[in-house]
């Protein structure tokens, strides 16, 4: 476990010598930035999925945001492969201090149920920033097969760490924020924390066409059933949704089956 915390440290050290977070406080931006994590719902033993979003970024734009994710580790499992950075960073595009650095980096204590999330820049040219909002990156994992129905958190936390090199005092902030002038300009930030549903794993719905396993089959199992066919790896069907969906009388899941489960929304069809 110490070994672990030194790891954590070194990398963190790494990321935010290159971003304000390294510095003392000087000013703050009378701005708060959202950071949130979406909700999922999966049955003991599935896959899940969680999109974890920045919104509402000033118009000065972001250089660096270091936060970190908290998860009960007795009920969800999540590896390093499983996170996968967002739109809103893969956005940023021929920064020369990536070579350095990548500018989007994570660390998970599996152990703790920490997942370190850093994003930073030490370029001064805000068109290497982040803008606006969007997916920051994504978080899969798994629920455990003994877990039993109910929820599970997923918060958004302060990185462990001090607050700047030496300085001996515990974080306590999530940084956001950039450099002006040599000093560090912080804005605030309200968190939305997510949650996973866990259904019982002994009722997994069977219908035809229940694609999300719901228990219900409208044109959110359609919508599923287009979105697994577009990008396998972001959107997932469990294995009885992959039987549920397969309502064509062809093999495989395909656009067919959302448009056969689209035509019994709308009355075209009266069965499946």
């Amino acid at each position: 476990m110490k070994t672990k915390k030194i790891v954590i440290g070194a990398m963190a050290a790494a990321m935010l010598s290159l971003s304000v977070c390294s510095m003392i406080p000087a000013s703050a931006a009378d701005e708060t930035v959202q950071i949130s994590v979406s909700n999922a719902k999966a049955q003991a033993g599935e896959q899940f999925t969680v999109e974890v979003s920045v919104a509402d970024i000033p118009a000065a734009g972001m250089q660096a945001c270091n936060f970190t994710l908290k998860y009960d580790p007795s009920v969800v499992t999540i590896a390093s492969e499983g996170i996968k950075a967002g739109a809103l960073v893969e956005g940023i595009t021929g920064d020369p201090s990536a070579t350095m650095l990548p500018n989007f980096n994570s660390f998970i204590d599996a152990e703790a149920g920490t997942i370190n999330l850093m994003w930073s820049t030490s370029v001064a040219d805000a068109t290497y920033w982040l803008k606006d909002g969007g997916v920051f990156c994504t978080v899969t994992g798994t629920v455990a097969k003994d877990a039993k129905a109910g929820t599970s958190k997923i918060e958004i936390i302060p990185t462990v760490r001090d607050t700047h090199s030496g300085s001996g005092v515990a974080n306590d902030k999530i940084d956001c924020g950039y450099m002006k002038d040599g000093k560090k300009v912080g804005y605030e930030v309200a968190v939305t924390n997510g949650e996973i549903t866990i259904g019982d794993g002994g009722s997994v719905s069977t219908k035809k066409g229940d694609a999300n396993c719901d228990g219900k089959v409208e044109i959110a199992d359609a919508t599923l059933i287009l979105q697994y066919c577009t990008n396998k790896d972001e959107y997932q069907l469990t294995d009885q949704g992959l039987i549920n969906a397969d309502v064509d009388g062809a093999a495989g899941v395909t656009a067919s089956d959302a448009l056969k489960i689209q035509q019994l929304d709308a009355g075209v069809i009266t069965e499946l």
